[in-house]
């Protein structure tokens, strides 16, 4: 099995590396032993180097290299570092790698170890993968004409984790654009002690595809998978150790400028996460969601496409790099993207994305069997946020066709006005189980005059060593978000126990009963935007 991998490894990436290096969309290749003379007909292009670069403990990393046109020896460029993406080559970022160049960077993209052809295993951020980001802007100010005063790091997805993890540990990482990535790793994956399957299935696979998973990363994922709950102390310090949030005090003792940027119905690592993490910087910082899941918006930018994400991580970038006058600095540095219109939103702080809210009582007592899919669900990773985001099709579901035997339902008032969620739905209520262990999973609905409903939001919610037969309170946030409530339609929450994104931890024959009460009222909390 070890071999048949090496195999797909290689081929894939020497077909992949053909497909990008002869496509228009770098039009870059190699750079030769000895080049020709340009003469005054060729236009300048950026140098592009493939080399090996030490890593931590001596691990070998492929890595290729872009520099400036003019660069001459007689100067100095801010150097950007790119890690790459989980089970991605190192010529994921070649063509965003040709523009930085072409405007005046040194880029160095390097294959993070344990993935395609370098070196070593997968740590999964661990404290190697910190070390080898270090250890790269070693080589590129030896290597390089890189000024060790303008240094910076960007990445998508596992390499915006590191890039965030590598800005508490290493001083001399000036500006970080982080994409698509994670502050709390147990939060995204391990959410209110849900472990969330399809993404971290997918995750794995892919791991094991392209890569060398080490002995510890299977461990945890046959740990992760167990459900078992003797093992969750050491998921969780596992995970925490990974966690850029763990090193917040460092992150914000160095002092880069952070730009953070996500989507919306992201599935591996949910809004939630990167939005408290931001509130807590202290540094200069920029937050950016726009709809779509896991590195959806800003994955056309890799096709050298425009792309609004890779424009702003690029001003970002030119001003504390470069020193360029953009402006940046000076706008409101939360920047959102409607789901629903596509229009973008500033304000000056999170906090301020949901100026009032809205509650939804959710009266009377409701109880629900468990085991059994009513049929409101989160829908499928990537395919059913990527529907939202080019479709506008948000997994939907029939309200007054679930079964109210599997689900509890409750509605608000139809709305005269249109309702701007913006931000982070907060759900209380008070449960009752007959079994000390159990999963519900909370849906947000906007319902129409014909009862479908189109899912707004969504999270799961996971207890263990709960007495059975007495009442307990739960408090929820719903995944973050922004959505227009059109007139005249409602809001509807529905609860369940079953959904394929998630496992759950409910007995066979458990129930669960939801109740409010004059001294301990249950609702649902809407954030709404300032009008």
């Amino acid at each position: 099995m070890g071999q048949t991998r090496k195999i797909l490894r290689t081929t894939a990436i020497g077909t992949v590396s053909a497909a990008l290096l002869a496509g228009p969309a770098v039009g870059v290749a190699p750079a030769a032993p000895a080049a020709a003379p340009r003469t005054q007909t060729q236009s300048a292009a950026p140098d592009v180097q493939f080399v090996d670069i030490e890593g931590d403990g001596g691990t070998v990393l492929k890595a290729n290299v872009v520099t400036p046109a003019d660069a001459d020896g007689t100067r100095k460029y801010p150097v950007i570092v790119l890690p790459t993406s989980w089970g991605l080559p190192q010529i994921e970022y070649l063509t965003q790698a040709k523009q930085l160049a072409d405007s005046g960077y040194v880029v160095v993209s390097y294959n993070v170890r344990g993935f395609w052809q370098s070196g070593g295993t997968i740590e999964v951020a661990g404290p190697p993968d910190i070390a080898d980001a270090s250890k790269v802007i070693d080589w590129a100010l030896a290597h390089t004409p890189a000024d060790p005063a303008k240094v910076g790091m960007a990445g998508m997805s596992y390499g915006a984790g590191i890039c965030l993890l590598a800005a508490g540990h290493d001083k001399r990482i000036k500006a970080v654009a982080a994409l698509s990535g994670w502050a709390d790793l147990v939060e995204s994956i391990y959410s209110r002690r849900t472990q969330h399957v399809q993404a971290t299935a997918m995750l794995a696979g892919v791991g094991y595809v392209t890569g060398r998973p080490s002995e510890e990363f299977q461990r945890i994922t046959a740990d992760f998978f167990s459900s078992d709950v003797s093992k969750e102390p050491g998921l969780i310090a596992w995970g925490k150790k990974r966690s850029p949030l763990t090193y917040l005090d460092r992150i914000n003792a160095n002092g880069a400028a952070i730009m953070l940027g996500n989507a919306w119905g992201d599935t591996i690592f949910p809004p939630n996460q990167y939005a408290d993490f931001y509130e807590k910087l202290t540094g200069p910082k920029r937050l950016e969601f726009r709809p779509g899941d896991h590195a959806t918006a800003e994955g056309t930018g890799l096709l050298g496409l425009p792309n609004d994400t890779w424009t702003s991580t690029r001003r970002w970038l030119d001003h504390y790099l470069k020193g360029v006058d953009n402006g940046v600095e000076r706008e409101e540095p939360v920047r959102i993207k409607s789901r629903s219109t596509g229009a973008y939103e500033s304000y000056p702080d999170w906090k301020s994305v949901a100026a009032t809210e809205r509650k939804i009582n959710l009266d009377g007592t409701k109880k629900i069997y468990a085991n059994i899919d009513s049929g409101a669900n989160g829908g499928v990773i990537f395919l059913s946020s990527m529907l939202d985001q080019f479709a506008k099709l948000p997994p939907m579901a029939s309200i007054p066709l679930l079964p109210r035997l599997f689900a509890a339902v409750w509605k608000s008032e139809r709305y005269g006005s249109e309702q701007h969620v913006r931000g982070t739905a907060r759900l209380h209520t008070t449960l009752t189980s007959t079994k000390e262990s159990g999963t519900l999973v909370a849906y947000l609905y906007d319902v129409g005059p014909l009862g479908l409903g189109k899912l707004v939001s969504n999270a799961p919610y996971t207890f263990h060593g709960e007495t059975p037969g007495k009442p307990f309170a739960v408090d929820l946030e719903l995944f973050s978000t922004s959505y227009d409530v059109p007139a005249g339609h409602r809001l509807a929450l529905v609860v369940d126990t079953v959904d394929p994104l998630y496992i759950e931890h409910n007995p066979t024959g458990a129930q669960l009963t939801f109740s409010s009460s004059a001294a301990d009222p249950s609702y649902l909390s809407v954030p709404l935007r300032k009008e």
